[in-house]
């Protein structure tokens, strides 16, 4: 389980495949009202509060993005106190846990991979190339270069090999296809990995 402050008021949780099972989970139960789902949450919350010293009382809104062959990206986002609900008057205690939780549930098949310096995603692209595809766009988001593949674009018996290359030399990532159209600038429109190797010759 790996935990990351975004801000003040939000963190991101990347949960492995591993992480649930060992808790009994399965994926699919993340959609299910269960006490699994519940003591799994009770703890990433014990966790980000030691950790980064979140502090999740209150109002909580939480997506959860499911990604292929890699876990579960839970994003948690800290609301404000309703004073007009709970009351402001001095003798009144706002009570100690609120977890008003409004749960998003999304399920992707798209594979997008982040990569902080270009000379590792050309690496990647040359693994990539010569084993499993040479599809992809390639997307420059906050400082960062994206690739975002279909699982259509990669020939099923070969999908866990591109899986292992990505994570090898990037890091899964939480944000959506339709959000890297819309903030992000695109860079390849098509056949990614082809276009870097084509330009772009591997150090190694």
């Amino acid at each position: 389980m790996k935990i990351e402050r975004l801000s003040q008021d939000k963190i991101r949780i990347f949960l492995t495949f591993d992480d649930l099972s060992e808790r009994g989970i399965q994926k699919d139960d993340m959609w299910q009202e269960i006490p699994r789902v519940h003591e799994l949450f009770t703890e990433m919350m014990d966790q980000a509060y030691s950790e980064l010293g979140f502090d999740a009382t209150g109002p909580l809104a939480v997506e959860v993005f499911a990604l292929p062959a890699q876990g579960m990206v839970v994003i948690v986002t800290r609301g404000k106190y309703d004073h007009q609900q709970y009351g402001s008057g001095p003798d009144e205690e706002l009570p100690e846990e609120v977890y008003e939780m409004e749960v998003t549930m999304e399920h992707s098949d798209s594979i997008v991979y982040a990569f902080s310096d270009f000379e590792v995603l050309i690496e990647a692209a040359h693994m990539l190339r010569s084993n499993t595809t040479e599809a992809g766009k390639l997307y420059h988001y906050r400082g960062k270069w994206m690739l975002h593949l279909e699982p259509e674009e990669v020939e099923e018996s070969k999908l866990a090999a591109l899986i292992a290359v990505l994570a090898e030399f990037g890091e899964g990532s939480s944000v959506t296809p339709a959000m890297l159209e819309e903030y992000g600038k695109l860079i390849i429109p098509e056949q990614a990995v082809a276009v870097i190797c084509t330009h772009f010759d591997s150090r190694s």
